[in-house]
């Protein structure tokens, strides 16, 4: 009978590897903490529809990529694609704005996307996003482009850029949407067939093509910059001043749109100059009408998702980690000694030590030989002899030393 695979697009996440996840997940975390952020967790399938209205129906996300499901009470349900809109319908369900004031709430979790499985892009991927609700101030879009810039640095990754645009308010996204599409048509048959479809239905998204033809026609394409609004124009020359204040250099990039219906004037991305195509580890931006689109008060609104499994690449290029490996590996000879081993790892456990204990049952030699490779720094051996005696022997795997102690010295000895 043949085996069962991990599904295509999903992968496992292994023992060797989950140093690096629980490094960036407690790094960011940490991060976070201290800037008064709060972690929220929300499920991960929500009604089809808050995907439909948040994310926008025109986009590849919601048209290509979500996996969707008919439950048993024939209710429509997808896995969720983005962090941004659960917790937006999470803060206007559970009312988390009537105290008034700024929330600031941050998640990590699994996304789930259909498109074609490559390096640092899976099917089932991870995310680590963080959202800053009601505030309109410009300090609000520089503290999160911030905070994901400290992040970053304290994951010790480099070579580094953000990468910074204006999408205006909705007027002038439509202005600059009417000036695009009349830029474009004339060009439409020599665009690449996705940008063709899109040049009616979400023509900015056409600024993203990787098609080399469709990127030589958009590069005299209309900027977005030269369409804002003054009330737009405004905000995003603030943003930019205080960036360059905390000394955070960017660079304006006017093709860069997001690919999410929602964002509205900020748009950023830090890109990393060492994972080639796949450059973007964070993305965000501004989201003043979403929450009052999905039911809720006007409410303007911030945010950012990282991508984990791209920065694990980076982690395992760049910041090799050791796994983390047991204080004291157990070895235990005989029928006592092996359930008086069992009771002693429980008691150095508890006591702060991280004990492994073979239960293998086999030869002193092979459990010795586990030992050595397990990384510990000491060896307790016990055999029936120790157990009657009351003694156990204690060998430091680095230097070879072996001493024999009395059991109740144990712990005292093994603290010096």
């Amino acid at each position: 009978m043949d085996s069962i695979q991990a599904i295509r697009g999903t992968k496992d996440i292994l023992p060797e590897e989950i140093v690096y996840w629980q490094y960036l997940e407690k790094t960011a975390a940490d991060i976070l903490t201290k800037a008064a952020y709060r972690e929220i967790r929300t499920p991960i399938f929500e009604q089809t529809n808050l995907f439909e209205r948040g994310i926008g129906e025109a986009t590849d996300v919601v048209g290509k990529e979500m996996y969707t499901f008919t439950d048993r009470g024939d209710r429509s349900l997808t896995l969720r694609p983005e962090g941004t809109a659960g917790v937006v319908r999470s803060y206007i369900q559970n009312k988390l704005f009537a105290s008034g004031g700024v929330e600031r709430l941050w998640y990590t979790g699994a996304m789930f996307r259909y498109e074609r499985p490559q390096a640092g892009r899976q099917r089932q991927f991870h995310q680590i996003g963080l959202e800053l609700l009601g505030s309109k101030s410009p300090r609000a879009d520089v503290e999160v482009i911030a905070i994901a810039t400290d992040i970053l640095k304290a994951l010790g990754l480099k070579n580094l850029s953000l990468q910074l645009n204006s999408v205006g308010n909705q007027e002038d996204r439509q202005k600059y949407r009417q000036a695009l599409v009349d830029y474009l048509t004339p060009y439409k048959a020599d665009l690449d067939p996705d940008s063709q479809d899109r040049l009616t239905r979400n023509p900015l998204r056409i600024l993203d093509s990787k098609d080399q033809k469709t990127q030589e026609i958009t590069e005299n394409a209309p900027s977005i910059l030269d369409h804002l609004g003054e009330d737009s124009r405004y905000h995003f020359e603030q943003v930019c001043g205080l960036l360059t204040e905390l000394g955070i250099d960017y660079q304006l990039n006017a093709r860069l749109v997001r690919g999410l219906d929602y964002y509205t004037h900020t748009a950023f991305e830090i890109q990393s100059a060492d994972l080639g195509a796949q450059a973007t580890v964070c993305g965000g931006g501004r989201y003043d009408g979403l929450i009052s689109q999905l039911g809720g008060n006007e409410t303007p609104a911030i945010g950012w998702a990282m991508g984990m499994e791209r920065l694990i690449l980076l982690l395992q290029n760049l910041n090799p980690l050791t796994p983390q490996c047991p204080d004291i590996y157990f070895v235990s000879r005989g029928e006592k000694a092996e359930n008086q081993a069992l009771i002693m790892a429980q008691k150095l456990r508890h006591n702060d030590f991280n004990v492994e204990l073979d239960l293998s049952g086999s030869n002193f030699g092979k459990q010795f030989k586990r030992g050595d490779r397990s990384g510990a720094k000491i060896c307790l051996i016990l055999g029936d002899e120790e157990v009657e005696n009351k003694t156990i022997q204690i060998k430091y795997l680095v230097t070879g030393e072996q001493k024999t102690v009395s059991q109740d010295e144990l712990i005292n000895v093994l603290k010096k």
